[in-house]
């Protein structure tokens, strides 16, 4: 027997905003990455040639050259996983998924958490450079030229995206703490549809049909008649012979 289609339920908008947004930020974080990834060539070519006036060894050079590279690539890396993790959280919600909800708000404080030091750091850089030692005074000067070797659009682009960043976070938690979507994410399942009832009355015997007792508790009717049980006759007493059947009834007399 088929039973007729149900509608799933309509997505309300905060959660479709909360979604789209997610999946906003993944391509952004994809995007930065590739970025990261094409502009390092450039910036490590431009460090050595900054480096050489410093008196610092190749040893040196070489070393934070190595230490440019490899965070590059590290946070090339944690950027497409966390592309990644955006994504099946907006495809999560969307599915309206209880458990989405919760990870996202937690992604979200991580995401503020990260958000919020990036940024201090940069301006950090900025407003008070990093001093070393008398003895440290070459490394110092090769961490300045890093810091120069980038292209000059490159911090404010990257300050730009860290308060993109932590609105983005708190938009999408915003979202997902409103009544509307608070009522798609706790809906109760559907209930199927109520099969057929059984027939009323006995249930047919013979042949094609179970032997059986009939199921929904109608009587079988075969089962014996209901009603008081003779008690066994004592020890002792000889068996009753089987009374005869009876004969053919006698024609009635003709009276004269």
């Amino acid at each position: 027997m088929s039973y007729p289609h149900q509608a799933p339920p309509r997505r309300p908008g905060a959660v479709v905003s909360a979604a789209a947004l997610l999946l906003l930020m993944a391509v952004g974080a994809v995007a930065y990455a590739v970025a990261n990834l094409l502009v390092t060539a450039g910036t490590v070519d431009r460090f050595r040639a900054a480096a050489r006036p410093t008196g610092a060894g190749g040893g040196e050079i070489d070393g934070v050259a190595a230490l440019l590279r490899g965070s590059t690539v590290l946070s090339a890396v944690l950027g497409v996983l966390v592309a990644l993790l955006l994504v099946g959280l907006g495809l999560g919600l969307l599915s309206g998924r209880a458990g989405a909800r919760v990870a996202t708000w937690v992604v979200a404080g991580l995401g503020l958490f990260c958000g919020c030091c990036g940024l201090a750091v940069l301006v950090g850089q900025r407003a008070a450079p990093l001093r070393l030692g008398a003895d440290d005074r070459v490394t110092a000067d090769l961490l300045a030229r890093v810091g120069d070797a980038y292209p000059g659009w490159w911090i404010p682009v990257n300050a730009a995206l860290s308060v993109a960043q932590i609105l983005g976070y708190l938009v999408v938690a915003a979202l997902l703490t409103l009544p509307a979507a608070g009522a798609f994410f706790h809906r109760r399942p559907p209930r199927p549809p109520a099969g057929p009832r059984p027939p009323a009355g006995p249930v047919p015997a013979g042949p094609g049909y179970a032997s059986a007792a009939p199921a929904y508790g109608h009587p079988s009717p075969w089962a014996p008649p209901a009603g008081p049980m003779s008690a066994p006759p004592p020890a002792g007493t000889p068996p009753t012979p089987p009374s005869a059947p009876p004969g053919p009834t006698p024609p009635p007399e003709e009276r004269p």
